[in-house]
């Protein structure tokens, strides 16, 4: 790559980006200088309670600036890597794309291909890196603004940003910080990309750490756990897949929750306080429910559901349904 003799010239690019979290950097691009020709997004999908197909986030602010709009099933096709040969890239931008981009599409544009990860790399390589940085209570998280190779999140790193981790913060209030923090740092090495002035620097494979994609059934808690590892899982599964729990064969999910490290002998799972605010034992400390949701009904603040009688003291919260328990 052509890193320090810049680049004088306007910089045509291809942005690769499906959900939310890539609005802000697809935006920052299109109010800069250089041109957006082409956008690739995953496929409309059912979202929501009534299942309607809906565009994602990246489509609709695309389409709305008029830039055309490719969905395709597969990258590998003829017709696609046709398409993106006619935009004529000569730098493509990625973030949260959904998909591996294969060679023929990494080695297509001359300054070739630049992602927004959203972790500290090489910390954190994989789908799910906000949760991975929150479940692993770590302090500090960021975004790496990455050079695309072949093998994911491995190439190197051309910028980082670095942000604190709230000590109540969720996933879902950190990928909205974080997302803002890609687009400016995005901004910032397309910048440096056009000066002639970034210093690329090779990810430290001995430092690795994976962030595999989170599955719904990891939201399931353990009341064996400590208090502070569950408070951990709620941050880093709201607003998705959400911690749950079983209370009277419902399913309960768990959408706020705090520590008590008040000590005591009652089982995992039992709720040990209802008055002001719930409890629940686990297998160190105590864990208090902040904000609840029971199968069929609203979220609720603790004391909402204290009112509404669902949950007495000595009751217990089950991993699984009664009778279908792990075997």
């Amino acid at each position: 790559m052509l890193y320090k003799r810049g680049v004088a010239n306007s910089l045509r690019i291809v942005f690769f980006g499906t959900p939310d979290f890539a609005v802000p950097s697809l935006s920052a691009l299109l109010a800069g200088a250089d041109p957006v020709v082409g956008a690739v997004c995953q496929p409309d999908k059912p979202a929501g309670r009534g299942r309607h197909v809906t565009a994602p986030a990246v489509k609709r602010v695309a389409a709305a600036a008029g830039v055309p709009v490719l969905q395709p099933e597969k990258l590998r096709s003829v017709e696609v890597l046709d398409a993106l040969r006619r935009w004529a890239p000569d730098l493509i931008v990625v973030a949260a794309y959904g998909k591996i981009l294969p060679t023929a599409v990494l080695d297509l544009p001359a300054h070739g291909c630049i992602n927004v990860h959203a972790s500290l790399l090489p910390k954190y390589r994989g789908a799910a890196p906000i949760q991975w940085a929150i479940l692993r209570g770590e302090e500090v998280t960021g975004v790496t603004i990455m050079q695309m190779n072949e093998r994911m999140d491995a190439g190197d790193i051309l910028l980082q940003r670095e942000t604190r981790i709230g000590g109540d913060e969720t996933y879902g209030e950190l990928q909205t910080q974080l997302a803002d923090i890609g687009a400016h740092a995005l901004m910032e090495t397309i910048a440096r990309l056009h000066a002639g002035t970034l210093r690329p620097q090779t990810q430290r494979e001995e430092e690795v750490v994976l962030a595999p994609m989170i599955e719904k059934e990891d939201g399931r808690i353990d009341w064996t756990l400590s208090a502070a590892g569950i408070a951990r899982r709620v941050r880093a599964f709201n607003p998705w897949p959400s911690a749950f729990t079983h209370l009277g064969g419902k399913l309960l999910k768990i959408h706020r929750a705090h520590v008590d490290n008040a000590v005591g002998q009652s089982a995992p799972g039992s709720v040990v306080h209802v008055d002001g605010g719930i409890a629940v034992a686990t297998g160190e400390g105590r864990l208090i429910l902040d904000e609840l949701q029971l199968e069929g009904r609203r979220r609720l603040s603790a004391a909402e559901f204290l009112r509404g009688g669902s949950i007495a003291l000595g009751t217990i919260l089950h991993s699984y349904p009664p009778g279908k328990e792990r075997g």
